[in-house]
């Protein structure tokens, strides 16, 4: 797909939902951000945001985080799903913030990607909601199947869906192109039976296309 098509789409996505692209709510500081995306995986936002003022009051910074009893996180995080996973990776990549980083989450990419339980998905979300750095674009299951079925890319992996968003659209776009597709994937284009005729980019749509085929 070339880039004229790519941003044709994004304005019609735009026009259809003008609220995704509304500044972003206070999500806390750069360590609650991180801590809240990587307890995100797998579950939805409104059940981090159930745990999150519990685990945040007791354990307010990496410092205390690193040194909990994995039993008392596990039980805290229980209903984010997961969580004895969940509960060793947000104290590991605790004790290395406060370890090697002086309590701070760092800002790059390069340093993100050493904490466990953070990919490049968890490390954009990081970036774009703590720091305002757009350095690629996070891809999660919406992402995902909204790039497959409009044609912007025919990978599997979500760090080559990446790289070839990426490559038809704008760097000042990458953030945006994230939240008007999440959006997308949420209110139209579900994964069980999207609801093609009230889609802006039906005409657009490979999977639209296919679908008259048949």
């Amino acid at each position: 797909m070339n880039s004229a098509t790519a941003l044709r789409i994004f304005r019609a996505l735009a026009g259809r939902y003008p609220e995704a692209l509304e500044p972003d709510r206070d999500r806390g500081s750069s360590f609650q951000v991180l801590i809240s995306t990587v307890l995100s995986a797998q579950t939805t936002d409104r059940s981090v945001d159930a745990v999150a003022p519990a685990l945040f009051s007791r354990f307010p910074t990496p410092q205390s985080l690193a040194g909990a009893d994995i039993g008392e996180i596990e039980e805290i995080i229980h209903s984010t799903g997961f969580f004895h996973m969940k509960a060793r990776h947000i104290i590991a990549a605790s004790r290395i913030l406060a370890r090697d980083f002086g309590g701070e989450v760092p800002g790059t990419m390069e340093e993100l990607l050493t904490l466990p339980g953070v990919g490049r998905k968890t490390a954009n979300i990081v970036l774009a909601h703590a720091f305002h750095i757009h350095d690629g674009i996070a891809v999660d299951t919406h992402v995902k199947r909204i790039a497959g079925r409009i044609g912007f890319s025919d990978e599997t992996d979500p760090d080559r869906i990446e790289r070839d968003l990426t490559g038809i659209y704008p760097r000042e776009l990458w953030g945006s192109v994230n939240t008007l597709f999440i959006t997308h994937g949420r209110a139209l284009c579900t994964a069980r039976n999207p609801r093609c005729p009230e889609c802006p980019v039906r005409r657009e749509c490979r999977y639209f296309r296919n679908l008259k085929k048949g």
